[in-house]
């Protein structure tokens, strides 16, 4: 294998990356069901600081007669030419704390030599876990809470929040031959997959976005805004809802998938991440203990997150 450095090119005007950061990732190109990993790459990039890190050869790794770029038709000339990129940025979230992030087309080719050079970044910023996300249509429906499937090593996100575990072989992205050598290394990872409802995979659902984002909150402590996705998101299902009350088809499939889906979750009962070992919900006095230990922490300029 060519070396995997080969594919990336360190930006010379980011000299100072700081070691122990939590890397996300997120790519397009594959069973983006509810546009989650768009959604949520344009919305990091758009409302967080951040700067290229390194960027990947879009020649070597993009099948263009597969997914062409856009070029725009100016009357009588073209115009503002979009290539598609895949890059590794640092970031900052609402409350300041630094991440990487790895996001833009999932590689066509190469993809031993595109895990080897994420591997090659991982330990150059010595990254202290790496947390991706996807989304596929499920059977669920849109009136429920979308539900996560978490894959990786860490047990804990696994028992608090996968309420999915199936026994199957799926399709598999790049990402997962990333998080599968990962694990080889015994590195912290966790893969989560949203289970989009089916009859809504094609749009823009802004709650996949808001998952997502959730998700990757408890598996990093990172903090994002979310206000303007939710917002979103309401205005969205009221129209999906409007829709179902006016299409008794529609309604009939809505009221199935919910008997499905709360019979499925009767019978395979979560632990919420918000309680303790014992199913009780922390009280004002802990939840005040732990911010005061949080502020605590920014203030001395400590680099470990506040307990769980």
């Amino acid at each position: 294998m060519r070396d995997p450095a080969g594919l990336y090119d360190l930006n010379s005007d980011v000299t100072s990356v700081p070691e122990g950061l939590h890397l996300v990732a997120g790519l397009t190109g594959f069973a983006d069901a509810g546009a989650a990993v768009t959604q949520l790459s344009d919305y990091l990039l758009e409302t967080l600081n951040h700067r290229v890190v390194a960027s990947f050869d879009t020649d070597a790794l993009l099948d263009y007669r597969a997914r062409r770029p856009t070029i725009y038709f100016d009357q009588d000339h073209l115009t503002d030419y979009q290539p598609a990129t895949l890059a590794l940025y640092l970031a900052t979230d609402e409350i300041g704390q630094q991440f990487l992030f790895l996001t833009g087309f999932e590689p066509d080719f190469q993809w031993e030599r595109f895990t080897a050079a994420v591997l090659q970044l991982v330990e150059r910023y010595k990254v202290k876990t790496t947390t991706w996300v996807h989304a596929i249509p499920m059977p669920v429906p849109h009136t429920r809470p979308i539900g996560v499937t978490v894959s990786g090593n860490r047990a804990e996100l696994i028992e608090a929040m996968s309420v999915w575990r199936p026994h199957t072989q799926v399709p598999s992205n790049a990402l997962h031959l990333v998080e599968y050598r990962l694990q080889q290394l015994d590195h912290a990872t966790a893969g989560f997959v949203l289970l989009i409802p089916h009859y809504l995979a094609d749009t823009e659902h802004p709650d996949a976005a808001v998952t997502a984002l959730e998700s990757i909150s408890a598996a990093t402590g990172l903090i994002f805004p979310t206000d303007r996705l939710r917002t979103e998101g309401r205005e969205f299902v009221a129209k999906i809802d409007a829709q179902v009350r006016t299409n008794h088809e529609l309604a009939r499939l809505v009221g199935t998938l919910e008997e499905r889906h709360d019979s499925y979750m009767e019978g395979n009962p979560m632990r919420s991440p918000l309680t303790d070992e014992d199913g009780e919900l922390p009280s004002a006095d802990e939840i005040a203990a732990e911010l005061e230990n949080f502020l605590a922490i920014r203030r001395s300029g400590e680099e470990e997150p506040p307990r769980l």
